[in-house]
Parts: C-alpha cells; sequence; structure tokens
C-alpha cells in the first residue's frame, strides 16, 4: 500500500488522490510560483516544483513578518491620533 493510500484511509476520506490530480497540482503550483514560471519550458520534477514552492512560501512569511515589525515601529513612533497612524491601523485591520 503507498504511503498516500494509506494517510487517505487513516485521515477516513472516501477518495484517494489520483495521478492526474497530483500532475494537474503540480502544474497549477508551477504557474504560480515565479521562480517556476522563468522555467516553465524546462521539465521540473514535481519534488522540485513543492519544493519551490515550500521556498517561496517561506520567504513570504518572512516578508510579512518584516512589513509587521515595520508598521509596530512606525506605528510606536507616530503619534496616535495622526492620519499616519489612522493609516498604519487600517493596514494592519
Amino acid at each position: 500500500m503507498s504511503t498516500r493510500r494509506s494517510r487517505s484511509r487513516q485521515s477516513g476520506a472516501s477518495a484517494e488522490i489520483t495521478d492526474a490530480q497530483i500532475t494537474d497540482l503540480v502544474s497549477k503550483l508551477q504557474q504560480l510560483i515565479p521562480e517556476l514560471r522563468a522555467r516553465r519550458s524546462d521539465k521540473v520534477s514535481a519534488a522540485k516544483v513543492l519544493q519551490e514552492t515550500c521556498n517561496y512560501i517561506k520567504n513570504l512569511h518572512r516578508e510579512v513578518d518584516d512589513l509587521s515589525d515595520r508598521l509596530s515601529e512606525l506605528l510606536a513612533n507616530t503619534d496616535s491620533n495622526s492620519a499616519q497612524a489612522a493609516i498604519i491601523r487600517s493596514l494592519l485591520m
């Protein structure tokens, strides 16, 4: 029994993931990730697509954390009643 089927049964899912669904997902991820779009003409393995996708998501998380820190610093150094503070607060919501 493959790991994929085993996980499907363990989770109680009634439908198994097919190879066609995996291929479709990999194709869609390849279209979404900028690093992979540049190499679209090359055959890229599914493992490489998934690794690049994970790297891309990690980078996005880092960027969000950095922006959050910058906004927090700006808010801390701004008069709480100013227009700039209102804009920062609206960005955080």
